[in-house]
């Protein structure tokens, strides 16, 4: 298996070649096949890959190629796969598979069919390059193309100003994380001499904890999650992002891209375990970030939007795991995460897919019998990201939830009132979107129709993943034997040496499930109260709201914020450099020489009058001035 690694990453980009030269002359069902066939043979791949990582519990290290060496840093352009990187391959090949699929019946009639399917493969390409690198350069180029990636496709519909902008906003707040990212990386060469995982894991485990170079390195590669994973104060691109086509939503922006950051801390975790002040900045950070985020989705009307705060809120759920030394159950939530939200994302495409575009579920409802394939994978899905047994999200949320009691009880606290909140918003976008009546248009009543198999097929098969995925990671509590934890323990054995063994009574931990499943109960039955039995519909944007409403339906004028004491500044800033420094400066400078020659040019040009007389009498002052200065410079010498 060692000998076709390389191969893993190679066919996707093998496919973007191959979509992008020919995208205007090969059929649209041939670039389809093609773009989703590499994927799959990549995913194939990956299945070997596991299945050797699990039988022989060795990590594979393939070097494709010595890249460079410059004084003492010498660079390989080298793949690991280990327990952690070979999980993250078989998301992103195996969940890209089935996005892909879906896209053939969704993109079906744009005329970008071709570049959509290309990009896509690049995108997979660049993903696999972050998990596969097996030094932190190698992660980098994977980091920064995936940004690339993530600018194409979510301004892939350019024509329309407001796409582009989006894209433009997410490729800027992205560059602001991967200074920290680049910055970490040259202090990680000056205290370890390497980039290489391996050396620089086997010196941090022996130094001292809390020492400044592991704070400041820490900080550093954290500020990267931060833009790439959208986490406060970097966090708007990723609604805004939506702009994009849905299969782009749920391959980027919910099931790999996204959980980068948490990816690359779960890596490093020695690093941060020994940095514990950068871990409680980090769970700090994770847990306010998935409270505001909730309270931002309460409220939203457009089916995507809801879903795009979701994942920034169950993102924030992820770095509050890694903060408080739950990296597997971090990493669990991964892997759940890339199941339901995929699965949501693409069940939202199938609902605007039948209401031709409509976006706003304030002109939905009613849809449950039109699309029940549609409705019943939803469901699950909801369930599943609401917390509730034995759906997949239960499992890896109560995981983060009880290392965060064992950290805080206030971090503990406030992450159930915010899994209630997640329960809540969730079934009130169900309610809104399947229950009563249709509140469309008759023209889009008339054209109701449920999604094609290859739009539907993956929703189910994310379905059975979202509603059986929680079973690879059953705890002792419940009578379970928490596979992936084993099977992920060589990666955080060093972290766990350090931190040490950390564990609940199993009567504490039952009451804390109870808890946490009662909450969810709870706001459901509140969702279902209100939007079902009562009706409600959120009112239209010309109506008056509550203030609180008002404030959480405009995401806390967050945007207004960074508008006023950023990008507002930074507008003035470049119209005083244009009009003073550059026109008047530089310019004025410059066009001063300009001028200054064309006028005594213009002077000069008076001597050339054509006339041979004047010729020779100028020629006769010279000859004269010549003799003057002669006789005064031995005049002088003497």
């Amino acid at each position: 298996m060692d000998k076709y690694i390389w191969l893993i990453p190679l066919l996707p980009l093998a496919g973007f070649i191959i979509n992008g030269l020919c995208r205007n002359s090969l059929p649209k069902n041939t670039i389809g096949v093609i773009g989703s066939l590499m994927v799959f043979l990549s995913f194939g791949l990956s299945v070997g890959a596991f299945l050797q990582i699990q039988s022989t519990h060795k990590a594979i290290n393939v070097t494709v190629f010595d890249w460079f060496s410059v004084d003492n840093l010498h660079v390989s352009f080298s793949f690991l796969v280990d327990q952690l990187s070979s999980l993250m391959l078989l998301i992103i090949t195996g969940v890209g598979f089935l996005i892909h699929l879906y896209s053939i019946g969704y993109m079906k009639d744009d005329d970008g069919f071709g570049k959509f399917f290309a990009y896509l493969n690049l995108f997979v390409f660049f993903m696999l390059l972050l998990v596969l690198g097996s030094n932190y350069l190698i992660m980098f180029i994977g980091w920064e193309g995936v940004g690339l990636c993530s600018y194409l496709l979510i301004g892939f519909w350019y024509t329309n100003p407001s796409y582009a902008d989006a894209a433009k906003k997410a490729f800027i707040m992205n560059r602001v994380g991967d200074l920290g990212f680049l910055i970490a990386m040259f202090l990680i060469f000056q205290v370890f001499g390497s980039l290489s995982y391996d050396k620089v894991f086997t010196q941090a485990y022996i130094m001292r904890p809390g020492d400044a170079p592991f704070v400041l390195i820490t900080i550093l590669l954290f500020v990267g999650a931060i833009g790439k994973s959208a986490q406060l104060p970097l966090f708007t691109w990723l609604p805004d992002a939506m702009a994009g086509p849905t299969p782009v939503s749920a391959l980027i922006h919910a099931a790999t891209m996204v959980t980068a950051g948490v990816y690359m801390i779960a890596r490093s975790n020695i690093l941060f375990t020994k940095a514990p002040d950068t871990m409680e900045i980090v769970a700090i950070v994770g847990l306010t970030t998935a409270t505001f985020a909730a309270l931002i989705a309460l409220t939203q009307t457009d089916i995507k939007k809801v879903l795009a705060y979701s994942t920034v809120s169950q993102l924030g759920y992820m770095f509050l795991g890694l903060g408080v030394g739950a990296y597997t159950g971090a990493f669990f939530h991964v892997l759940t995460h890339a199941f339901f939200k995929a699965l949501l994302f693409l069940g939202a495409g199938s609902v605007i897919h039948a209401v031709s575009g409509e976006q706003d579920m304030r002109n939905m409802g009613g849809l449950k019998s039109k699309l029940p394939i549609t409705f019943i994978t939803m469901l699950v899905g909801t369930i599943a990201i609401a917390g509730i047994p034995p759906f997949a999200g239960f499992f890896s949320k109560d995981e983060i939830l009880a290392h965060a009691f064992m950290h805080s009880t206030t971090f503990y606290v406030i992450g159930v009132i915010t899994a209630m909140f997640t329960s809540f918003y969730m079934f009130r976008m169900l309610y809104l979107t399947f229950y009563g009546k249709f509140r469309g248009t008759h023209e889009q009543e008339h054209h109701l129709h449920e999604s094609p198999s290859n739009m539907t097929i993956p929703l189910i098969i994310l379905a059975i993943l979202s509603a059986a995925g929680g079973f690879i990671g059953v705890p002792e509590s419940l009578g379970g034997g928490h596979w992936l934890e084993h099977f992920l323990a060589p990666v955080f054995a060093d972290s766990v040496k350090v931190m040490g063994e950390q564990s609940l009574p199993k009567n504490t931990e039952w009451v804390l499930m109870a808890i946490s499943v009662g909450g969810a109960l709870l706001a459901l039955v509140y969702a279902y109260s209100k939007y079902i039995k009562k009706a409600h519909v959120p009112v239209a944007d010309t109506e008056e709201r509550p203030a609180l409403v008002n404030l959480s339906y405009h995401k806390f004028y967050i945007d207004e914020l960074y508008d006023t004491i950023i990008r507002k500044p930074l507008d003035a800033l470049s119209v005083f450099l244009y009009r003073v420094v550059d026109r008047l400066g530089i310019d004025g400078f410059v066009n001063g020489l300009g001028k200054s020659s064309v006028e005594a040019s213009k002077s000069m040009r008076l001597l050339q009058t054509g006339n041979v007389g004047f010729y020779i009498f100028m020629m006769v002052v010279g000859i004269v001035g010549l003799l003057v200065y002669s006789f005064i410079s031995i005049h002088n010498i003497k």
